[in-house]
């Protein structure tokens, strides 16, 4: 795509609202609104200074389109870094496309998907790593989640890898310079000192890379898979914790044949639900696939809640005990949440004994509640916040929430780990300067220091456009 033009796009979204904001961006930003504009108060708004604002009309030669509320930004004090203007017009979708379309004819171009984000990257008015966590920042949907991007977008990570990229920049240097003098046998880069930076910087590079597995769930909503028999309450379970008729409940065993997903905020942190069909011994074909995806689920849940019919317990116990075992011996990993359903069925005594003989089970949690009055849901919700580790989040640390960060770390480690391994051998500068220069290039991957065109256009591609 062409960078050097001025493009327009719509910054809102699509369809009716009360206001819209059309964003112009580009050298020639001002003097193409300019004549489009005209002014209550009959200033020229390309005479006027950057950050102000300006009330109305948007005309077409002689027809008022609109009346709009028009914002200054003089680059490279803006956004993109470029002359930007907006372009606040009342919401209706014809008059959106009727300026936008009027602003095409004088000279802008159509804006691609991030075009205006990727714009910023290449002005220097923020860093790759910050550019992504802008579509992270719109994308999320709980208060976890808009933490993490906050801090990357202010920086917080990329400025822990700066600050080591350019420490290990001053070693490679001074490395690079014992090349020159390889004849007279010197040594610049003191290795003792190198050596404390390496484990300093592997120290560092695993703690990114571990904290990957707690960003990588809070980003995307921790799954947790709903399981047990058919008919045993998890449709209506998934009702109460969502707090709307989402899965269909009955009382015809094998209703839900297919698994079914939400999400709710939990504390702010995401969790994403899943109704799987019930596990059972079946000739129906498509119910038998539901049991099978029922399985997958639970592969990739990090959490697993088997529900069970309390008012059946107390015949089919061993049954139920037998499922569960089935469940722990095959996922011995994963937390387990035992909850007996239905329990406004049974006496006090009964829910007592269930206390003794669920409340046992090895390597599991134990929860009575009543799906359907919703006695115990919130318990519940209480005890699928306790296996999130939340830590690093409360605590404000750095927490690495994108696999292409994720990747790129993995590589930086593992380069480092080649440059520990030769001081530990006393291997030759140049041979150790050929690894340090490979983790150098990692640490820009994030950054952008170094990128490619192939690169921007992945990254930039999932952003909407007006962005």
């Amino acid at each position: 795509m062409k960078l050097n033009d001025t493009i327009v796009a719509l910054a809102t979204p699509a369809g009716a609202g009360a206001i819209a904001v059309i964003r112009v961006s580009g050298p020639d930003a001002i003097s193409i609104v300019a004549p489009l504009f005209k002014a209550k108060s009959k200033k020229n708004i390309a005479q006027e200074p950057s950050h102000t604002l300006h009330l109305g009309n948007i005309v077409d030669q002689q027809r008022i389109m609109d009346e709009v509320l028009v914002s200054i930004f003089h680059g490279p004090k803006s956004y993109t870094g470029e002359n930007t203007i907006e372009i606040s017009c009342h919401g209706s979708p014809y008059i959106q496309q009727e300026i936008i379309q009027l602003l095409v004819r004088k000279g802008c171009r159509s804006a691609e998907a991030g075009e205006f984000t990727l714009r910023s990257f290449l002005n220097g008015k923020m860093d790759l790593s910050q550019a992504e966590a802008v579509a992270d920042l719109i994308s999320s949907e709980n208060q976890a989640s808009h933490q993490l991007a906050m801090q990357q977008m202010r920086g917080g990570f990329s400025n822990e890898i700066k600050k080591l990229r350019e420490e290990l920049l001053n070693f490679a240097s001074l490395i690079e310079l014992e090349l020159d003098f390889a004849e007279e046998d010197v040594e610049f880069a003191n290795r003792d000192q190198f050596q404390e930076l390496v484990l300093r910087i592997q120290k560092v590079l695993q703690k990114l890379v571990d904290s990957f597995s707690v960003g990588n769930v809070i980003k995307n909503g921790i799954p947790v898979a709903i399981v047990g028999e058919p008919n045993v309450g998890k449709s209506t379970l998934l009702n109460a914790l969502l707090n709307e008729e989402r899965a269909i409940v009955s009382e015809i065993a094998g209703t839900t044949r297919d698994t079914i997903e939400d999400e709710i905020s939990i504390g702010g942190i995401g969790f994403r639900f899943i109704d799987t069909a019930g596990i059972r011994e079946t000739k129906d074909v498509v119910e038998s696939i539901g049991i099978k995806r029922t399985f997958e689920k639970i592969s990739q849940a990090q959490v697993v809640i088997f529900l069970l019919n309390a008012a059946k317990f107390t015949s089919q116990g061993s049954q139920f005990k037998v499922e569960i075992a089935k469940i722990k011996n095959q996922f011995p990993q994963k937390p387990l949440i035992i909850v007996a359903n239905k329990t406004d069925q049974l006496s006090e005594n009964q829910i007592e004994q269930l206390e003794d003989d669920l409340g046992s089970v090895k390597g599991s949690d134990y929860l009575p509640i009543s799906a359907k009055t919703g006695t115990g849901v919130e318990e519940l919700q209480q005890k699928l916040l306790e296996y999130v580790n939340t830590g690093e989040l409360r605590n404000n640390n750095t927490i690495v929430t994108n696999s292409r960060h994720y990747n790129s770390l993995l590589k930086a480690l593992e380069e480092i780990n080649k440059v520990q391994e030769g001081l530990n051998t006393n291997l030759s500068g140049d041979l150790l300067a050929i690894d340090i220069r490979q983790a150098l290039y990692h640490f820009g991957e994030i950054t952008g220091e170094i990128t490619n065109d192939d690169l921007l256009g992945n990254i930039f591609a999932n952003f909407c456009i007006g962005k």
